[in-house]
C-alpha cells in the first residue's frame, strides 16, 4: 500500500509562525493546477506495484481549490493509479474557506476527511498567528462541518505565550463538544525566518517556553484520554478508527509520492523533493523533466529515521526488525546504549500484539521522544 500527497502552494495570508512553502499570490495558479495534473501522469510508474490507499491535499491551503478543480485531481489519480476502493482522501482547509454551502459542495466529492486549521478558539491567539479567519468562523464551520463529514480532524497549538492552563483546557473542551474524533495538536515553534521570529528577536513578542509548553502537552495527553483519544503519535490523537492512514503510512516507512511544488517523496531507499519554487516548478513540468533531488538513504540514515518516528509512536521501535533489517551489531548498540533511558524512565521494552518486543517511549519519555531518538541514532 502506498500514498499519494498532492501540495497546494497558495495562501490568502502568511501565518506569522509558518515556514511551509506557499504563495500569497495566485497569478500563475492555472499553470500550476496543469501541472499538477502533468506530474501526476509523469510519475504513474514510480507506484505501479503499489495500490494507492491514501490521496492527501496539503498546503498551502487546498480549499483555495475549486471542488471541480479537486475533484478532477482525484480522477487523474484513479485514472493513473491503482487505487482501493474507498481510500482515505484528505483536504486540509481553513475555516473561513468552509461555509456552509461550501461545505455542501465538498460532501458531493470524493473527498471524505476534513484537515481544518482551526490552531485556535480564541480571537487574540488568531490574530497573534496572523490566521485569515476568527474565532466565530472557527466555531461556525466545524457546526457546519459536522453535519456532513464523520471523518474530521482539526489542528489546535499550544505553548502560545499568554495562553493560561484553563484556556488551552477551553480549547480542548470546544472540540470534544462538537465531536470530533481526530486531533493534531503542535507546540508553537519559532521557525527561522518567519514573521514570529523577526518579532521575537525585535522585542515585540514573548519567546515561548518550554515549560508552559510541557504543562499544555501534558493536559493535552490527559484530556485527550478522558474522552477516548489515542495518543497514538507524539502530535496526533484519535478516536479508534479514526487515526490518520495517510500520516500513519509515513511514520510505519510505507512508499508515497509527493506532487507540487516542495513535496517530498519515499519509497524506502530514496528520498526526494522537489523545488521549492512555483514558477520554476512550472518551467521544468512543462518541459517534462521532474524539478527534484534525490538522496539515496545510507543504513545509517533508515536506522535514524526508523527509531524518530518509531519512538513518536505507540507501536515504537521493532527490535527485530533493527535486527532483519541493520544487522546483529547494530542491535546490540541500541540496546545498551538505549539502558540509561529506560533506567531513567524514559523508555521501555514491552511486548506487542504479536509477541514481538518493542522499545517505547514511556509516558515521561513521549515528549522528549525526538531527543530520545537522535541520542541513540548511528553517528
Amino acid at each position: 500500500m502506498a500514498g499519494i500527497y498532492v501540495h497546494i502552494p497558495f495562501c490568502k495570508q502568511a501565518c506569522h509562525y509558518c515556514d511551509f512553502h506557499f504563495s500569497t499570490s495566485l497569478k500563475n495558479r492555472d499553470e500550476l493546477f496543469a501541472c499538477l495534473i502533468k506530474e501526476l501522469i509523469l510519475r504513474k510508474d514510480e507506484l505501479a506495484n503499489e495500490t494507492i490507499e491514501t490521496i492527501y491535499f496539503g498546503g498551502g491551503t487546498p480549499s483555495l481549490l475549486l471542488d471541480r478543480e479537486i475533484q478532477l485531481l482525484i480522477s487523474v489519480i484513479r485514472g493513473y493509479y491503482k487505487v482501493v476502493d474507498q481510500p482515505e482522501i484528505t483536504l486540509e482547509a481553513n475555516p473561513d474557506d468552509l461555509s456552509e454551502g461550501r461545505i455542501n459542495l465538498l460532501s458531493l466529492t470524493d473527498v471524505n476527511r476534513l484537515s481544518i486549521g482551526i490552531q485556535s478558539f480564541f480571537e487574540e491567539d488568531l490574530k497573534m498567528m496572523n490566521r485569515a479567519h476568527n474565532a466565530e468562523e472557527a466555531k461556525n464551520c466545524l457546526s457546519f462541518a459536522t453535519e456532513h463529514f464523520e471523518n474530521i480532524t482539526i489542528d489546535l497549538i499550544y505553548g502560545i505565550p499568554n495562553m493560561s492552563n484553563e484556556r488551552w483546557k477551553e480549547n480542548l473542551q470546544i472540540a470534544f463538544d462538537f465531536g470530533i474524533n481526530h486531533i493534531s495538536s503542535y507546540a508553537l515553534t519559532v521557525e527561522p525566518k518567519t514573521a514570529l521570529d523577526n518579532f521575537i528577536r525585535k522585542g515585540k513578542y514573548p519567546k515561548p517556553e518550554e515549560k508552559v509548553a510541557r504543562e499544555h502537552f501534558e493536559i493535552l495527553v490527559n484530556e485527550t484520554k478522558k474522552n477516548g483519544f489515542v495518543h497514538y503519535e507524539i502530535s496526533n490523537f484519535g478516536k479508534p478508527n479514526y487515526f490518520s492512514k495517510h500520516n500513519t503510512s509515513y511514520w510505519l516507512g510505507k512508499k508515497y509520492i509527493g506532487i507540487g511544488p516542495s513535496a517530498h517523496s519515499f519509497n524506502k531507499t530514496h528520498r526526494s523533493w522537489n523545488v521549492s519554487n512555483n514558477n520554476k516548478y512550472i518551467k521544468e513540468i512543462k518541459t517534462e523533466k521532474l524539478p527534484n533531488e534525490i538522496e539515496e538513504l545510507s543504513i545509517e540514515d533508515r536506522f535514524n529515521e526508523y527509531l524518530m518516528t518509531g519512538f513518536r509512536t505507540i507501536w515504537g521501535v521493532s527490535l527485530s526488525k533493527i535486527k532483519e533489517d541493520f544487522g546483529e551489531t547494530n542491535y546490540s548498540k541500541l540496546i545498551q546504549n538505549a539502558q540509561k533511558f529506560i533506567s531513567e524512565g524514559l523508555l521501555s521494552i514491552e511486548t506487542d500484539a504479536d509477541n514481538y518486543k518493542v522499545l517505547k517511549t514511556t509516558k515521561k519519555g513521549k515528549f522528549l521522544a525526538d531527543g530520545l531518538a537522535s541520542d541513540l541514532f548511528i553517528i
